[in-house]
């Protein structure tokens, strides 16, 4: 019989592959498994994320905010065409070539129109681009309109005027028609008669304009409105039928069109969806979108990724949405003032009922890959936003992306009422744009959010359909004892389990209230998968209470408990603390006054120890940054006698960096073949990353002459940069786990701040043997 925790891995790795996660009408929010599948599906693997920053005009600040939000492609799919609502411009990529995307420039909206003109989104068609424009000069008078930009030159070739303030574009299969949602969006501060600030209704209303794009010359394109309300304003009878929120305000916010010409409009804020025919511009039909009831998800903001709580009669209030076939269409739960469901549905267009709900599935999906946002958690949770169909060779794949998870995950939806998840995709932060390129065997994702000031850029990820394992995800989570998974994120340390060769532990640091220590299976050296989070132990305080350390730095003791090492807000307040193996705090012991003196923020960054056969145990510490009153450029490596209960000090001599802003410190520390492997890195990240390397140094034999710094010769031992390059997303800052496991080899984890400045995604490595890597006997 296989030992629990290797069946337990093997459980994630097969939900990981893609056996089913998913959800009935009558179940939703259960998991079912499935047996093994054979051989592994070809799966979506990373080519390239292109910082958008870098495709700025000539003489631009490059911390100037410039993002990407929808994105389309040229017919042969081998330029795409971005929205930078932001900058108010469109950007253009080649991705000719997807693993080395090529910036060719922007187009400024401030020379066709007005400098505060924003696109809100763009399509192609033939040898045009089509950008919709909202020119609203207040919310109260939208206006917008819609640029046919030549995409050979990028000049201007027409303009239509379309009457409001317009969201998305969707064109028809055959080509013949552009449907625009003219959305009229309300303004979230101000309140209707009556109603609450930020409620409907608020004027005017908003519609569907349909482009007749029959005639060559886009100049001679014609339009026409397709109303949701009376011409005197009153609601609709369908709409009142379907349950629309408020008829009178119908907000109109995706558009999507079937191979039958039929237009499926969302109305986010009003929870319901429309149906249209294009060529007649008739509404076919009106549904509301329903509530969902949902058990097992985070819904406290409260530092704890605790997924025991639950949600009663949520609007869906659905954003994006996609047909899956001429039958049923799919739509991405957004939410809005009043809901948000944390996941996706299928809807069948013929009855307007639920075929599908994703029920509490699409979180745990965040939580088992460590991408669960907990300051979401009283909000909207992962905020599926975007959402794309398409097939691949014949298989129709759902892409629905999160917003505050910042991936995309991937299912099959070849039966669409019985969807299968398949993987998940990072992406940096605030997935907005899906865009498939079947042709191509692509995926492009544009992101919105841009934050120079943390290092964290928008971007365009690109990934391609092919066979293998993809690199992502590295580590993953197994379900606790609830069946939720074991939520996850900020890991900044890492040790080898003793005993246990193919096990280490890992453990929470400041970004969740209550310390965590985590059993990872790393599946004993290269494995066809990720490792996995198979087991989870709160710590405690002296009183029993659940803990709240900053630990930085983890060492598990040969003979029973832990150190950590814990960093705090001021010098005084880093402290190694022991714990007994029940995670029970046991022991404080505070740096020297007279080092902690010297300190500021930045302080104990790792901990590991040896014993030797007599029981003495000597713990060593990496403090992160030099102290005031040391020698410049020299951080301190601590001795811990615990016997003696006494303190000595090594010196440890940091590279430098030339870039303004940047530092350059220590982030961990462990034993292997008598020298001391740390973890040194910058502050950078992204394309700016530089320096992510192992160094060793000389292991002393005893205490440091009292009152002396020595420094120790270090040798470079290892370059970890080109290892988190490989992964061909965001390059990971935070370095910050190292150990030699019981089998021979050499891990290393980054931590992803629990999603806080940073795109989330946790890259586990496996660098190889000990000897290879670190060197030493």
């Amino acid at each position: 019989m296989l030992p629990k925790r290797t069946c337990a891995a093997l459980a994630v790795l097969a939900v990981t592959a893609g056996t089913l996660v998913g959800a009935g009408v009558a179940n939703a929010g259960q998991n079912h498994g499935g047996g093994d599948r054979g051989p592994r599906p070809a799966a979506f693997e990373r080519t390239a994320t292109y910082p958008v920053f870098q495709n700025r005009p000539a003489g631009e600040d490059a911390a100037a905010q410039t993002v990407a939000e929808i994105s389309a492609t040229s017919e042969d799919g081998r330029t795409l065409v971005y929205t930078d609502a932001a900058a108010k411009r469109i950007g253009f990529l080649d991705i000719s070539d997807a693993a080395r995307p090529k910036g060719l420039g922007t187009l400024s909206l401030a020379a066709l129109g007005d400098a505060e003109d924003e696109p809100t989104s763009v399509s192609v068609v033939g040898p045009y681009v089509l950008v919709v424009v909202n020119t609203s000069a207040s919310h109260t008078r939208p206006s917008g309109r819609l640029d046919v930009i030549s995409l050979r030159t990028r000049e201007r070739v027409a303009r239509h005027d379309l009457g409001g303030q317009p969201d998305s574009i969707a064109i028809s299969k055959d080509k013949r028609y552009a449907a625009v949602a003219i959305e009229n969006e309300r303004d979230e501060e101000a309140a209707p008669a009556g109603g609450e600030e930020g409620g409907l209704p608020q004027a005017p209303a908003g519609f569907v304009r349909i482009i007749d794009l029959k005639d060559p010359s886009p100049a001679r394109w014609t339009t026409r409105a397709v109303p949701l309300t009376r011409a005197d304003g009153s609601a609709l009878p369908a709409l009142v039928a379907a349950g629309i929120t408020e008829p009178t305000d119908p907000e109109p916010e995706y558009v999507s069109v079937n191979s039958r010409g039929q237009l499926a409009v969302t109305l986010q804020e009003n929870n319901g969806v429309v149906l249209i025919d294009l060529a007649s511009g008739r509404l076919t039909k009106a549904f509301g979108a329903g509530t969902v009831s949902l058990d097992g998800i985070d819904t406290a903001e409260d530092g704890v990724v605790d997924q025991s709580g639950s949600l009663t009669g949520v609007p869906r209030e659905p954003d994006a949405l996609g047909w899956i076939d001429d039958r049923y269409l799919a739509t991405a739960n957004e939410g809005d003032w009043k809901g948000g469901t944390r996941g996706w549905t299928v809807f069948d267009s013929r009855t307007g009922m639920v075929a599908w709900d994703a029920g509490n599935t699409y979180e745990h999906i965040a939580a088992r890959h460590g991408l669960l946002d907990d300051g979401r958690s009283e909000n909207k949770g992962t905020e599926p936003e975007g959402l794309a169909i398409a097939a691949y060779g014949g298989k129709r794949y759902a892409f629905v992306g999160s917003e505050r998870g910042n991936f995309v995950a991937v299912y099959d939806v070849s039966r669409p009422t019985r969807p299968v998840f398949e993987q998940v995709l990072p992406t940096t932060n605030g997935p907005e744009g899906l865009l498939p390129v079947p042709s191509r065997g692509l995926l492009a994702v544009s992101s919105e959010e841009d934050d120079a000031g943390a290092g964290v850029r928008a971007s365009v990820s690109l990934f391609r359909l092919g066979g293998g394992a993809p690199a992502f995800p590295s580590l993953v989570s197994a379900d606790g004892p609830t069946g939720a998974p074991i939520g996850w994120g900020a890991l900044g340390a890492l040790s080898a389990v003793p005993g246990r060769p193919d096990e280490l532990y890992t453990v929470t640091d400041a970004a969740y209230s209550t310390t965590r220590i985590l059993t990872v299976d790393t599946g004993g050296g290269p494995r066809r998968g990720p490792a996995v989070i198979t087991r989870e132990l709160t710590v405690k305080d002296a009183t029993g209470e659940p803990a709240d350390y900053d630990a930085e730095g983890i060492h598990a003791r040969p003979q029973g408990g832990f150190w950590l090492a814990v960093e705090g807000r001021t010098g005084a307040g880093n402290q190694l603390v022991r714990l007994d193996r029940n995670g029970v705090t046991r022991q404080v012991v505070p740096l020297p006054s007279d080092v902690a003196a010297g300190l500021g923020a930045q302080g104990f960054e790792g901990v590991t120890a040896t014993t030797d056969r007599r029981g003495h145990e000597i713990v060593w510490t990496a403090l992160q940054r030099p102290s005031s009153t040391d020698p410049a450029g020299v951080v301190r490596l601590g001795r811990y006698d615990v016997r003696a209960g006494t303190w000595s000090w090594y010196g440890y001599r940091l590279s430098t960096t030339a870039t303004a802003g940047d530092w350059i410190g220590l982030s961990e520390i462990t034993v292997s073949g008598g020298r001391l492997a740390l973890v040194e890195r910058d502050k950078l990240n992204g394309p700016a990353a530089r320096v992510k390397r192992i160094h060793t140094v000389p292991l002393p034999e005893g205490p440091a002459p009292e009152g002396t710094l020595p420094v120790l010769p270090k040798t470079l031992a290892h370059d970890v940069l080109p290892a988190l390059r490989a992964t061909k997303g965001w390059t990971q800052e935070k370095l910050e786990g190292l150990t030699v496991a019981g089998n021979g080899h050499v891990y290393a984890v980054t931590d992803n701040d629990g999603l806080d400045d940073s795109t989330g995604e946790t890259v586990f490595l496996d660098l190889g043997r000990a000897r290879k890597v670190l060197g030493g006997h």
